[in-house]
């Protein structure tokens, strides 16, 4: 854990809540599912590199008729973990 690790401030919680709400309204996803998918997204993506968990953001983006999950990740170094 580190010293510098930041808190989120109430109005990026909120940001992050309204967005998870949007894509619910987008997809058939409910926003526990989302939230779930985010944190086995996080996991996954945390055994391989060191990212920053509390920065990443999943938003929703369409084109035309498609629809695009976008996971935005932070690295927090190029250092890869070790499985174990």
């Amino acid at each position: 854990m580190s010293w510098f690790t930041r808190k989120p401030s109430a109005a990026e919680s909120a940001k992050e809540r309204l967005q998870l709400v949007l894509i619910h309204d987008r997809t058939d996803l409910t926003p526990a599912e989302l939230e779930a998918l985010k944190d086995d997204l996080i996991k996954a993506i945390s055994r391989h590199i060191d990212i920053d968990p509390s920065a990443v953001q999943i938003g929703l983006e369409r084109a035309g008729r498609e629809q695009r999950l976008v996971a935005d990740i932070p690295l927090k170094g190029v250092a890869r973990r070790r499985a174990g």
